[in-house]
C-alpha cells in the first residue's frame, strides 16, 4: 500500500472524483473512506483523477480520505477457484451475508486454508514461464498445477516437498523471485502465451442443432442474441452442463439472482458425464446480480476471462459463459452518462466496441508458454431491448465473434427449444468443422449439413407461400419438402433440456438422427413421384420418428426405428 492519500470532491452515485491524488495511473486502484471501499481509476487531470467505484458509496462523503493501491485491478488466481461462487472482483460469496460489504470480502479468506502440495519438478534445473513446479490435490474435479509464473525464468534454487502449504508460504524460488501457490494478475491485460494454433478443433455443446449446423472450434467465440422469453439462459445454462471443455466459467452480469441460484443449484446436483463427481467441481461462478455494485458488473467479465486463461495456462480447455454481456453494456452506459461523455447511437458510450473487442477478442486456441495446447472459449448472450436484433450492443459483437446463435422469439413461442434460428444464426467455422469430422471418420458431416439447410430453406420458402395460397394448392413434391422441414425441425432439432436422455447428444447420436430423418424424406419423396399423394404422406404416423430423440438412446434402437418407419411407408398404397 502506497502512503499517497487525496482527498474526495465530488460523489454521484458509482462516479467519485478526487484531488490531490499524486502519481496516479490509469486503471490503479484506490481505497475510498474508512470503509476502503475499491474503486478504479479511469480519467486523469493533474492531481484530480475520476473513480469508478465497484462498491455502493452511501455514507462516503465530501473530504473522506482516497489512498492509492500502488497497481491495477488484479484477480488473486490459485488454488480453491472451482466449485466455488465469486463477485465480479473474485471475493468469495460462499460465506457472505444477505447484504454485502466489503470488509466481509476480503480475498484473503482463504489464506487460512492449507493446501496439500505435491512437487513435480526437481530442484537446481533451470525453469521457464509455465513449467509445472507441483500440483495441489484436492482442489477441484482437475488437477491444479502450479506453474512458474509468466516472466519468471532461471534456475531453480528451492522446491518444497510435499505436504500442506499455507496460501502465505512460497513453494519455490526460481532465480530471486519466491513462487507460491497464488498469484495477482490485472484482469484488462491478457496473459501471455507462445502462439495461436491454426488447427480447427470443434466443441461439442450436446446440442445438436449447434453441433449439427452451426459448430463452433475450441478457442471460438459466439453470440447468443434474443429477446426476453426466448430461452437464453437455459441454453447457456446447457452449454455449461455439457459441453467438452475442461473448466466453466460462468459469470452472471447484472442478471436475476434466482436464476444464478438456479444455476448454482442445478450444477452442485447434476452427475459429472466425464469425472464421476459434481458438475460444479470443475466451474467457477462469479455473480455479480443486478442488485449487487453496477460497476463491478462491468469488471465481472474480465475477471472472467482472466480465471479461464489461468486454467488454460495449465493446459485445460476453458469455456467462458457470460449471461449477459448487455446488461454489461448497460453498466457502461450509466457511468458513461453520470461523467458526462458525449453518448454515441442509443446512449452507449463512444468506446463500446473496444470494450467489446477487448473481452472477445482474448478467446483462443493457442500453445501456452508451457508448450501445452489449450484454449479460451467465448459464449455471451445478448439482451436486445425488445428484441430488436439492430441495436449497438448486438451489431457491435457480430463483428468480433465467429459465430451468431440467434434465437427466435416465434419459435420459443410455440415451445420449440433451444429456439436457434435456422435461418438467423451462422457459424464462421463450419468449412474447418467439416473437414475435421472428414479427417476422423465422419465423412459426410458435410453434405447431411448442407442437406439439412437446403431443407430448411426451402420448407421455408414454401411454407411462406402456402400461407397465402394454402398447402392444398401445391405440388405433391412442395407439400412433402414443408413436411420434412417439419419433420426435421420435430425430430432432430427441438431438444428438451428436461429429458435424462435427450437433455445431451453425442456428435455420432445426433449425426445418426439426422440422417434417419433425411433418409425418410428422401423416401417421401421417391413415393410422391411414384403416385403415393401428399395426402396420404401428411396423415401418414411419423411419431414414432418424432419420438426417437427421447426414446432411442443407443444406435440400434435408432435403426430398429428406421426399419419400422420404411418398412411402413412402403405398405402405402
Amino acid at each position: 500500500m502506497t502512503s499517497s492519500q487525496g482527498r474526495i470532491g465530488r460523489i454521484n452515485g458509482p462516479l467519485v472524483e478526487a484531488t490531490d491524488v499524486a502519481g496516479a495511473s490509469m486503471y490503479e486502484v484506490v481505497e475510498l473512506g474508512a470503509r476502503r471501499i475499491p474503486a478504479e481509476v479511469v480519467a486523469i487531470d493533474g492531481t484530480a483523477v475520476t473513480l469508478q467505484a465497484f462498491e455502493y458509496t452511501g455514507g462516503l462523503t465530501v473530504g473522506d480520505p482516497v489512498r492509492r493501491a500502488g497497481g491495477p485491478l488484479s484477480a488473486r488466481l490459485g488454488p480453491g477457484l472451482l466449485g466455488q461462487v465469486f463477485d465480479g472482483l473474485l471475493r468469495p460469496l460462499s460465506a457472505a451475508p444477505t447484504w454485502l460489504s466489503p470488509q466481509l470480502l476480503s480475498p484473503d479468506v482463504a489464506s487460512a486454508v492449507r493446501w496439500h502440495f505435491v512437487p513435480r519438478a526437481v530442484s537446481g534445473e533451470q525453469v521457464e514461464p509455465g513449467v509445472v513446479l507441483g500440483v495441489v490435490t484436492g482442489a477441484g474435479a482437475v488437477e491444479h498445477r502450479v506453474l512458474v509464473p509468466p516472466g519468471v525464468h532461471g534456475r531453480l534454487r528451492f522446491l518444497a516437498g510435499a505436504g500442506k502449504v499455507s496460501a502465505g508460504e512460497a513453494v519455490a524460488r526460481v532465480g530471486e523471485v519466491e513462487v507460491g501457490l497464488f498469484e495477482l494478475w490485472p484482469i484488462r491485460r491478457p496473459r501471455p502465451y507462445r502462439y495461436r494454433e491454426e488447427t480447427f478443433v470443434p466443441l461439442h455443446t450436446g446440442q445438436r442443432i449447434l453441433d449439427l449446423l452451426f459448430p463452433i472450434g475450441a478457442g471460438s467465440s459466439t453470440a447468443v442474441p434474443g429477446g426476453f422469453g426466448t430461452g437464453k439462459t437455459v441454453l447457456l445454462q446447457q452449454l455449461a452442463k455439457w459441453c467438452d471443455a475442461d473448466v466453466i466459467v460462468y459469470v452472471g452480469c447484472g442478471e436475476r439472482g434466482n436464476e444464478m441460484a438456479d444455476v448454482l443449484g442445478e450444477l452442485a446436483e447434476l452427475a459429472d458425464p466425464r469425472t464421476g463427481g459434481r458438475m460444479i467441481d470443475r466451474t467457477v461462478i462469479l455473480a455479480n446480480t443486478s442488485n449487487m455494485p453496477m460497476m463491478a458488473r462491468e469488471a465481472s467479465v474480465f475477471t472472467a476471462i482472466t480465471v479461464a486463461e489461468y486454467f488454460r495456462d495449465m493446459g485445460y480447455d476453458a469455456v467462458v459463459v457470460a449471461d449477459s454481456t448487455s446488461r454489461w453494456a448497460e453498466a457502461l452506459r450509466e457511468f458513461a452518462s453520470r461523467t458526462g461523455a458525449l453518448p454515441a447511437e442509443e446512449g452507449y458510450p463512444a468506446d463500446l466496441s473496444s470494450a467489446l473487442a477487448a473481452f472477445y477478442e482474448r478467446s483462443g486456441r493457442v500453445r501456452t508458454d508451457g508448450g501445452r495446447t489449450a484454449s479460451v472459449t467465448v459464449v455471451g448472450a445478448v439482451s436486445p431491448p425488445g428484441g430488436d436484433l439492430t441495436e449497438p450492443v448486438t451489431t457491435a459483437t457480430a463483428r468480433f465473434v465467429r459465430g451468431v446463435w440467434s434465437l427466435d422469439r416465434d419459435l420459443a413461442y410455440a415451445r420449440h427449444y433451444p429456439a436457434v434460428s435456422w435461418s438467423a444464426s451462422y457459424s464462421h467455422d463450419v468449412g474447418a468443422a467439416g473437414v475435421w469430422h472428414a479427417a476422423n471418420d465422419n465423412a459426410g458431416w458435410a453434405s447431411r449439413r448442407a442437406r439439412a439447410m437446403t431443407l430448411l430453406a426451402e420448407a421455408a420458402r414454401l411454407t411462406e407461400l402456402a400461407e397465402i395460397v394454402g398447402t392444398r394448392t401445391l405440388p405433391g413434391r412442395e407439400r412433402v419438402t414443408i413436411l420434412g422441414g417439419r419433420l426435421l425441425r420435430d425430430a432432430v432439432l427441438a431438444q428438451s433440456a428436461l429429458s435424462p436422455v435427450d437433455a445431451s447428444c453425442s456428435v455420432e447420436r445426433g449425426a445418426r438422427l439426422l440422417q434417419l430423418v433425411l433418409d425418410v424424406v428422401e423416401r417421401c419423396l421417391t413415393l410422391v413421384d411414384r403416385g403415393v399423394t401428399a395426402t396420404e404422406l401428411e396423415e401418414f404416423d411419423f411419431g414414432p420418428l418424432v419420438r426417437a430423440r427421447e426414446e432411442a438412446p443407443a444406435p440400434e434402437d435408432l435403426t430398429d426405428r428406421r426399419t419400422a418407419v420404411m418398412q411402413a411407408l412402403e405398405a402405402l398404397p
